[in-house]
This record gives structure tokens, C-alpha cells and sequence, in this order.
């Protein structure tokens, strides 16, 4: 049982540590006070190891607060104050990180709880790969470098759909990145794992929605990870210096059951087809004696509302030409 005086300090960091999820535009504004809080609760390697484990926690059972963890540990590991020569916040966290990292042969083939787990500290590695700096160095820490070459490996080697997912998720966040400090340290890695995703593309046993996803992956990859030209003089994609630009857009459906996405000619007059028939907005007001199609308080699909900002944008763009 913890002492209540520890017991209260660990609610406080929970708090701002809630406080960061419900609010990451808040991070540059408040990190530097938070970490001065944390400097006056964290006086002994007692306490440091359990901040550690609440970071840890928070950034793997809170998908969307991988990121904001990944960007909290790189501040901590160099301003926090207490540290020894072995044991600083950096150390001890990348020791947690191994100790997942260890159990991996049996969590790729665990029960649907465990993968899960295990598939959320992979995606928090992969944030901590691109974040976390190595102090007095330009480049990124070789050990995570090589850890995510093994966890890709591992969850290959168990083929299920969950893993899978995983890797894809996983590539699309940090591949050109690792492509390019793979190449950097002469390894062809990453045409490896490329050439097992699309093996597994190609088995039968492969669902059809994770066909789509690793299609998807590795045409990303074949564009050079959506950057024009490359890595040196990468330009920012638009749709028209980019073939590849529209790849990674939401799939819809007319009427008929036919497909198509922003890539389609035709897909402003498609898309407002499915606007007028859904009635995805509150277009229509009690003056028109119909009832808005969604409760006030009601919100937009995220991938809705992206494709439909989108898509205005694009209908400008083709105004303007």
C-alpha cells in the first residue's frame, strides 16, 4: 500500500497528466510548470520509477495520448533534475520499455487483451523513436531503432489480422523515418519487411479489409512515403506535383454501390450525392418544416468531416482554376 503522502502526489501527476489528454495544444504553454512541479515531488528514485510507470500507463492505455507521452518523455529526460549516472528518468524508462519489449514472442500470439496491449506499446515506442532526442546527438536513439525492428519482426511472424494492423499502423507513422536511418546505417530492412507485407497481402487467409490497408502501405512506400522527389529536397504534396496524393483518402459509395474516392473526376458531384442523400448535415431547418438530421449536440465522423473540408477545399481550388 502506498504511503498517503506518495499516494496523493501520484493522483496529482494522473491529473496532469488527464489534464495534457484532454488539452494537447496546452503542452509548450504548460510543460515547463508541470515539470517544476514534478521536480518537487520527485526527490528519489522511489518516486521517479513510479512517474515513469504513470507516463508509461497513460501512454499506452490512452491511444491518443501516445504522442503528447512521447513529447513529455523527451522534455522530462532532460529537465528533470534528479538523475545519477545509471539511474535518470530516460534510463529507467527505456528499461520498462525492454521489459515489454522482452515479452513480445508471447504477446503476438497471446489472447485479443494482450495483443492489444502489446500493440499500443508498440505504436508508444514508435512515438518515442521520433521524439524522444538523444542528448548531445543529432540522430535518434540506435537501441529504439533496433527495437522496432524486432517488434516489426515479431508481429509478422503471427500474421493476424491485429498484428498486422499494428505494423501498418506502425510503418505509417514512423517508415520513412526508419527508412532512411536504416539506409543511413547500410540495412536493407526495410525492403524486407516490405517484401513479407506483400506476401501477406497475397495469402488468401488475409481479410479483405487488411488487403486494402497493406495495399495501401505499399503503395505509400513505392511513392517514396508521399514525399516529392527525394528525402533531401522532399517538397510538400499537392494534387497536382503528386500522383500519390489522394491514396490515402476514405473510399465511398453511390448510390449504385459504385467506389470512388477524391481522385475521381467526378467526385465533387458524387460526394454532394451522398451529402443530399444521407443528409450527413443539418442542412434542412424547421422553416422547411423537416427536422434537423442530427441532435445539436450530435458530432460529424472525423473521417467525414476530414473527406468534407477536403472536399471543399478541392471544389475551391477547381473554382479558382
Amino acid at each position: 500500500v502506498l504511503p498517503e503522502f506518495f499516494r496523493q502526489q501520484s493522483e496529482l501527476v494522473q491529473d496532469m497528466l488527464s489534464h495534457l489528454n484532454a488539452s494537447p495544444g496546452s503542452f509548450e504553454l504548460e510543460v515547463e510548470s508541470i515539470t517544476a512541479t514534478l521536480n518537487e515531488w520527485v526527490t528519489t528514485e522511489e518516486t521517479l520509477q513510479e512517474l515513469v510507470e504513470l507516463i508509461y500507463t497513460q501512454s499506452t492505455s490512452i491511444p491518443n495520448f501516445a504522442y503528447t507521452g512521447a513529447r513529455l518523455c523527451n522534455y522530462l529526460s532532460q529537465h528533470l533534475a534528479i538523475s545519477s549516472s545509471s539511474r535518470n528518468f530516460r534510463h529507467l524508462l527505456l528499461q520498462r520499455c525492454h521489459t515489454e519489449y522482452e515479452r513480445r514472442a508471447e504477446a503476438v500470439k497471446g489472447d485479443e487483451a494482450t495483443q492489444k496491449n502489446f500493440h499500443s506499446f508498440v505504436l508508444f515506442l514508435g512515438e518515442l523513436y521520433l521524439n524522444l532526442e538523444v542528448k548531445g546527438q543529432t540522430g535518434r536513439a540506435t537501441v529504439l531503432l533496433l527495437g522496432l525492428k524486432d517488434l516489426i519482426d515479431a508481429l509478422l511472424s503471427n500474421p493476424v489480422d491485429g498484428n498486422i494492423i499494428c505494423a501498418v499502423k506502425l510503418l505509417k507513422l514512423t517508415g520513412s523515418v526508419l527508412d532512411d536511418d536504416w539506409k543511413q546505417s547500410g540495412k536493407t530492412y526495410m525492403d524486407d519487411v516490405m517484401s513479407r507485407l506483400r506476401n501477406i497481402q497475397l495469402d488468401a487467409s488475409c481479410s479483405r479489409d487488411v488487403k486494402a490497408m497493406l495495399l495501401n502501405l505499399l503503395e505509400l512506400k513505392s511513392s517514396g512515403w508521399g514525399r516529392v522527389g527525394n528525402s533531401a529536397s522532399a517538397i510538400e504534396a499537392t494534387p497536382d506535383n503528386d500522383p500519390n496524393y489522394f491514396m490515402n483518402e476514405p473510399t465511398f459509395y453511390t448510390a449504385d454501390g459504385v467506389p470512388f474516392t477524391a481522385a475521381d473526376p467526378e467526385y465533387s458531384e458524387k460526394y454532394q450525392e451522398i451529402v443530399d442523400r444521407e443528409c450527413y448535415y443539418p442542412d434542412f431547418s424547421e422553416e422547411n418544416g423537416t427536422e434537423d438530421c442530427y441532435d445539436e449536440d450530435d458530432g460529424m465522423d472525423p473521417e467525414i468531416e476530414e473527406a468534407y473540408e477536403k472536399f471543399c477545399l478541392e471544389s475551391e481550388r477547381k473554382r479558382r482554376q
